[in-house]
Formats: structure tokens, C-alpha cells, sequence
């Protein structure tokens, strides 16, 4: 077993648990914000997820509020927003920091195991994915601008 799949994470709704629950399935996992020029992702990203949740394949969002605070309100604030604007139904966590001192620790693990632009870990803006393979290896790291219809090939591909 790898050892994402045994890190502890919050779900939005408040229970601690771990990914163990996603082994063996090809994720997608995203920094999201609802008030974010790249928001209408959201879209794309739930569009993949019902294309694929068939095959194995699951988006995990995780909102963050550090990058320009575009991610403001409560658990509940952001299901309601994530629901009513863009029907998602791929799970969603609790808000988690991606970098500094509390970055949550699935995210140090992600970013150690993936690089971004020129080598740093560091994660830039909201909607930044990371493509994670059945095995629990990362495989591909693509930034903010990389809308999810971009990415859709190498979905495919795993699953």
C-alpha cells in the first residue's frame, strides 16, 4: 500500500478518513475555489468525473483559500456554491493549505513526488492537478491553466 492512500483527510462534511477508500482507481486531485478566475472548471472537472467514474477513475477536490482568498466561506458554503452553480458530485474535503508551513501533508506528498515549472514544488494558483495512477503513484502534474478537456488523453489512457 502506498503511502497516500494511509494519509488522514477531512472530508467537507467533517469525518476524518484516509484514501485508502480510493485504491486501486485512477484519481484527479485538484485545489479548488469557488470566487477564482478558473472556477468554471468545475465544469470540466465534473464532466471527466461522470465520463470515467465508471472506468475507475475519481476528481477529488480539495478547496484552499491561499491564493488571493478566493475560497472564503465554510464547508457548507462551498458544497452549496460547488452544487447550485456547477452540480458537482465528485467528493469534496475540507479546506486545506497546499503550501507553507501547514500545507496539509497529502499535499507535501503530492508536490515531493511531482515537481512544478522548473523544478519547485511550490504550488502556484487554485485548480492546480495532480493525475494519480491506480497504483497510488503520481504520474502527472498540470498547473492552473490546464483546463480538464486538455487533460481528458491522459485519463483515458489509465483507465
Amino acid at each position: 500500500m502506498t503511502a497516500l492512500y494511509d494519509i488522514p483527510v477531512t472530508t467537507i462534511d467533517g469525518r476524518t478518513t484516509t484514501l485508502a477508500q480510493y485504491q486501486g482507481q485512477a484519481l484527479l486531485i485538484v485545489n479548488v475555489a469557488s470566487r477564482c478566475g478558473f472556477t468554471p472548471q468545475y465544469k470540466g472537472l465534473e464532466a471527466l468525473y461522470r465520463k470515467y467514474k465508471d472506468r475507475g477513475f475519481v476528481v477529488l477536490g480539495f478547496p484552499c483559500n491561499q491564493f488571493g482568498r478566493q475560497e472564503p466561506g465554510s464547508e457548507k458554503d462551498i458544497l452549496d456554491f460547488c452544487d447550485e452553480h456547477y452540480s458537482v458530485t465528485f467528493p469534496l474535503f475540507a479546506k486545506i493549505d497546499v503550501n507553507g508551513t501547514h500545507a496539509h501533508p497529502l499535499y507535501r506528498h503530492l508536490k515531493s513526488a511531482k515537481k512544478g515549472l522548473l523544478g519547485f514544488e511550490t504550488i502556484a494558483w487554485n485548480f492546480t492537478k495532480f493525475l494519480v495512477g491506480q497504483n497510488g503513484d503520481v504520474l502527472r502534474r498540470y498547473g492552473s491553466r490546464r483546463k480538464p478537456d486538455e487533460i481528458e488523453k491522459d485519463v483515458a489512457a489509465l483507465v
